[in-house]
């Protein structure tokens, strides 16, 4: 379809849409032509109009661009040293547009006005380039690179989304060329796993619609493959989604109940030691206290390979604890990782819970923890970290004093201000 409306062949444009059920009525009622006019140009007659090609486009719902129609300048103006266009004429953006355009842009910077060539206006992207002809391991290879890139700099500041976001739509348009089955397998799980990480920066920037609809792609692309690792992952994130969004923790067991059974009890001892403490978690917050069995056999099952392991899991357990109730246990959890979480936004999420926790019981050092993870919070794109400001904003609100009052205002403040 692409290249049919790049090369205005019309009467091929609207076969393909024929062969999707489209019938001659419809394309006539949307395009303002007969439908005698629709049958002949599926026979062959040539549309060159430029005035119908835009009509044709508009009717169909296509960008102009697409079939290389360009407005001769926005919004009727003129630019310094061009005439102003009598009418919002459209022109083909062909080579010799190009060339005049770039001749002229050149002598307006120079000159300041435009002594060569021609201004055209607006020019549309000219769009994605070609995609391969077939697929190999150096493909599968450089999307996880990318997302290995992009996971640092999530990992350093949180955030991400619109990154992320704009990888996964890139390379999802490779699944459209041919490759052998080996590649196409590693293929679907490195774009699993794009999947995956968009959904989780989206998720991290408050997005969480988007968040899910990238969950929802994960999931699938790794049904396809058979890919039963990201299959469990992506429902572990949904689950997470269900839970922190929604306030559905109950739903949220479903999915990591899930997840285990699709990874089974020889898959991945990480993501199964995750799953138990994620179900711990959404129990604890229905008040159930074989939350702590869950998080006994997640420990006995999976030990952390270093210090930022360490402190995910300490934090986790911590947050089941604050729903249990046991504010002392989780004070400990949130004090060690000062050292090993400081880095990253889980550090900043675990000194915010610190900061609520000792600002509600009255402790001396209350206000000061406070100030210093509102700053830390400030300098991270999470949207997470910036609504978990909102307990410790109240906590300080429950407080007397000025100084507390202006804490919590200003807690207020970077919580709602959006950092994607």
């Amino acid at each position: 379809m692409r290249a049919a409306l790049a090369q205005r062949d019309i009467g091929r444009v609207y076969k393909l849409l024929k062969q999707d059920g489209v019938t001659q009525r419809e394309i006539a009622r949307r395009t303002g032509q007969s439908q005698s006019e629709v049958s002949e140009i599926i026979q062959g007659r040539q549309v060159r109009d430029v005035k119908v090609l835009e009509r044709i486009a508009d009717g169909l719902g296509v960008r102009r661009e697409l079939m290389r129609i360009l407005e001769h300048a926005p919004d009727g103006g003129a630019y310094p040293g061009q005439k102003a266009p009598q009418s919002r004429e459209v022109q083909e953006v062909t080579d010799d547009v190009l060339r005049r355009d770039a001749l002229a842009l050149g002598s307006l910077a120079a000159f300041g006005q435009v002594v060569v060539g021609t201004l055209a206006g607006k020019i549309p992207h000219p769009g994605r380039g070609p995609l391969p002809s077939r697929l190999g391991m150096t493909d599968v290879a450089e999307i996880a690179a990318e997302t290995e890139r992009l996971r640092t700099a999530a990992r350093a500041a949180g955030g991400q989304a619109r990154n992320a976001v704009a990888a996964a739509g890139h390379y999802r348009a490779l699944t459209q060329v041919p490759a052998t089955e080996t590649v196409a397998k590693a293929m679907g799980s490195e774009l699993a796993g794009l999947h995956e990480f968009a959904g989780w920066c989206c998720f991290d920037s408050g997005l969480y619609r988007h968040a899910m609809w990238h969950y929802r792609e994960a999931a699938d692309l790794a049904r396809r493959v058979r890919d039963d690792y990201y299959m469990a992952s992506a429902h572990r994130y949904i689950g997470i989604v269900v839970d922190w969004w929604s306030g559905q923790p109950n739903e949220a067991v479903k999915h990591y109940q899930m997840a285990q059974f699709k990874l089974g009890p020889r898959g991945d001892a990480k993501l199964a030691a995750w799953l138990d403490a994620l179900s711990a978690d959404a129990l604890a917050a229905m008040g159930y206290e074989k939350a702590l069995d869950h998080l006994t056999r997640a420990r006995d099952s999976w030990e952390p390979a270093n210090a930022f392991e360490v402190a995910d899991w300490d934090y986790q357990t911590a947050l089941v604890q604050v729903k249990l109730g046991n504010l002392e246990a989780a004070e400990r959890l949130t004090a060690s990782l000062n050292g090993a979480g400081r880095h990253r936004p889980v550090g900043v999420f675990a000194n915010v819970l610190r900061a609520t926790l000792h600002v509600q019981t009255g402790e001396p050092r209350g206000l000061l923890m406070a100030k210093s993870a509102i700053d830390a919070v400030a300098l991270l794109r999470s949207m997470r970290a910036r609504e978990r400001l909102l307990p410790l904003a109240d906590a300080l609100e429950a407080r007397p004093g000025s100084d507390c009052q202006q804490l919590a205002q200003m807690a207020r403040q970077v919580a709602t201000t959006r950092a994607v």
